[in-house]
């Protein structure tokens, strides 16, 4: 069934699927560690179409050359794009062609296929998805000659070939259902906990993790499982020397005030965990019923009501301890997926790494560049990975350049290397011992899912969020309305912070500005990244809502002084008139847009640039013929022939100029200050006045 597809190393090909079989297990031919398990289910497909739509599908993964389809490219469909195809479009064509009574694709007519065309408009079906049901309709003729006879469509291509924007009278915009992006105060939260995680708590999560393992390791059943018990010519504790253990131990809890490890059973009442008491005093699981443990009964310490580990809390929060109690032993493993849910926030959205490529990273893939004093994190694509054909590399490729982050994403790498020996950075478990239980199951890649990692976002937000409510903290992670914190909406939200908040602090003196300018250094700054192109929509966006409130406020008599100021109106004026209402069908062609002259009017703090990159006395950002390069509105020069001022700009240098004029007329002003502020309130007022000489001012 996986006849020509390359497996995965390892693959046993005697428990390869069947074509007989009604589910055809496709994860042994996906590669990427962060897939689920990939099956086929054809009982989801009516009986009389059932043999049909394995053919097909058969075709669709085996031939060594695909047929093309209008629109898509002449490259072999991935194999998790067949499971996608058959989920979400394949069934419902063969469903809906069942209900008519077609039990052989050769009975279906072109009426038959209008009538199809009419549902699917009728039910009001998404435009999208109205696109791609259609398409599988070409595509089940595109492979006629692959299948037999009986089940081909008819010769004619279906609608006559007619172009699908034509049937539908309507055209397909990639960004159509656009990922919405995290709202500014969720975003700012999770990434404050996630960072206090990294930097504060996670000291104490490592520590209290490695003794819970310890302690999980010698409990009596794992002791049994491994094979590691005593045996009567190897006991663990010399005659007499067990005894004088547990009494030191019973002495430790009486000198500090504390009880035996307990848990309340099934009718509330509180009992000593012995199982938990064998693993600490490292013995056997009789404990209880020897006389060494009646020294445990007759102690007349407390039974607890928990279990604490011995780590002690070392990290602060706000001058103060983050917990003011030791972790417990059942606590230590969330604790712990906590701690590596905080550390895929700040790699993921830090970075601008796909998720695929974040969920796939390994051991080792930070390095330091002394040189240039660079953070370089390496990995593999998938998307775009391709071989000369155009066909997808099913195991990805190394980037041939790394991505440069910031020293917050490598510490939190630090941290995952620290907390599990796994070679993947985002192991599906954490705790070995549960690895075992994988062993069976069809998924075959050993990295945590898409889904799993939303899972682990929602919980993460559900901690912090008990945790504030419990010590009567003010900062919690709010829900921003917009659907569920997935881990597919960080790029957008980077995105749109670098552009609307650059002075946005990320953590300390780190600046969202300062993250970007890192980035564009590495890879994630290539175009074939995409995350440029994810920037580019944002920044498309937040300039057409400045031109709409630019052209407000000159229709309301707003007055424009400075050089540039006549570009200023023509470009506010022509850029409305030009991109007003202008749909964007993918963020590649808002990156084109972006770069158009019209667009480049840049508002800084008391003036704007009327940017032309000829005449530009700053550091522009960027190369000329990059359309992204922008001005370094850091870096204005008071004589730049690109300055403009508007009554807003004028509204702050005015209040700049009230603040000197404070310093200028204070006696006590040290003299060579007075003079350097007497010379900047001199100019200041210069531009006010000759603003305010109107609409002509130079």
């Amino acid at each position: 069934m996986l006849l020509n597809r390359d497996l995965r190393p390892g693959t046993d090909t005697s428990r390869l699927s069947r074509f007989r079989e009604d589910q055809w297990d496709l994860s042994p031919a996906v590669f990427e560690d962060h897939a689920r398990a990939v099956t086929l289910n054809f009982v989801q497909i009516p009986a009389g179409l059932r043999t049909t739509a394995k053919y097909y599908v058969w075709q669709l993964l085996n031939h060594t050359e695909p047929r093309t389809v209008r629109s898509a490219g002449g490259a072999r469909i991935a194999v998790l794009t067949v499971s996608h195809l058959f989920v979400n479009y394949l069934r419902f064509v063969l469903q809906w062609f069942a209900e008519q009574g077609v039990t052989a694709l050769s009975q279906v007519t072109q009426e038959l296929l209008d009538n199809y065309l009419d549902a699917l408009i009728d039910d009001a079906v998404p435009l999208d998805r109205c696109y791609r049901r259609l398409t599988e309709v070409r595509r089940l003729w595109a492979y006629r000659n692959t299948l037999p006879a009986g089940m081909r469509l008819p010769g004619a291509p279906p609608w006559a070939g007619e172009d699908t924007h034509d049937l539908l009278g309507r055209t397909r915009g990639d960004r159509e259902n656009r990922t919405r992006r995290i709202g500014e105060a969720t975003m700012q939260m999770l990434l404050r906990w996630a960072i206090r995680f990294v930097e504060d708590f996670a000291d104490d999560i490592l520590t209290a993790h490695d003794e819970q393992l310890e302690l999980h390791a010698r409990m009596p059943e794992q002791r049994r499982a491994t094979g590691t018990q005593a045996v009567p010519d190897d006991p663990r504790h010399r005659p007499g020397e067990l005894k004088q253990r547990i009494a030191a131990y019973l002495d430790d809890l009486r000198e500090h005030g504390e009880a035996l490890p307990g848990a309340r059973d099934e009718n509330g009442e509180l009992k000593i965990r012995w199982r938990h008491l064998a693993a600490i005093l490292d013995c056997s699981g009789a404990l209880r019923t020897s006389p060494t443990g009646r020294m445990v009964i007759e102690s007349g310490l407390p039974i607890g009501e928990h279990t604490y580990l011995r780590s002690p809390i070392t990290g602060g929060l706000d001058a103060q301890p983050w917990r003011h109690d030791r972790i417990r032993y059942e606590e230590a493993p969330r604790l712990a997926r906590l701690l590596s849910t905080a550390c895929f926030v700040i790699v993921s959205y830090l970075s601008g790494a796909r998720v695929g490529e974040v969920l796939n990273l390994r051991r080792g893939c930070i390095t330091h560049d002394e040189a240039s004093g660079l953070w370089l994190m390496s990995g593999l694509y998938f998307k775009g990975a391709e071989d000369d054909k155009g066909n997808k590399i099913p195991e990805g490729r190394p980037r041939p350049d790394p991505w440069v982050v910031i020293e917050v994403v490598a510490h939190a790498v630090d941290m995952l290397e620290r907390l599990h020996p796994h070679p993947l950075l985002f192991p599906r478990s954490i705790e070995p011992h549960y690895r075992q239980r994988w062993e069976n199951q069809k998924r075959q890649g050993a990295a945590r899912s898409h889904h799993t990692i939303s899972n682990d976002l929602a919980a993460f937000v559900d901690w912090v969020n008990a945790h504030c409510a419990h010590v009567g903290r003010t900062d919690s992670i709010p829900d921003d309305g917009r659907g569920k914190l997935a881990p597919s909406r960080f790029r957008r939200t980077l995105a749109w912070f670098i552009r609307r908040r650059p002075r946005g602090l990320i953590a300390a003196s780190i600046q969202y500005g300062h993250a970007h300018t890192r980035m564009l250094q590495g890879y994630a700054g290539a175009y074939e990244s995409g995350f440029p192109d994810e920037y580019a929509f944002e920044d498309w966006l937040f300039r057409l809502e400045g031109l709409a409130e630019d052209e407000e406020a000159l229709n309301a008599g707003e007055n424009v002084s400075g050089p540039a100021a006549e570009a200023y109106r023509y470009r506010v004026a022509a850029a409305n008139r030009e991109f007003a209402g202008r749909v964007l069908t993918s963020d590649r062609q808002a990156r084109d847009l972006a770069g158009n002259p019209l667009l480049q009017i840049h508002h800084g703090e008391g003036m704007t640039c009327v940017f032309n990159p000829a005449t530009a006395a700053c550091q522009v950002r960027g190369s000329a013929d990059d359309p992204m390069v922008t001005p370094d509105l850091d870096d204005c020069r008071p004589k730049c022939p690109n300055l403009a001022r508007t009554d807003r700009d004028i509204e702050h240098v005015s209040q700049r100029a009230e603040e000197l004029a404070e310093i200028v007329a204070d006696p006590l002003a040290p003299p060579l200050r007075h003079a350097r502020e007497r010379h900047e309130l001199a100019r200041l007022e210069r531009i006010i006045d000759t603003h305010r000489q109107g609409p002509t001012a130079p």
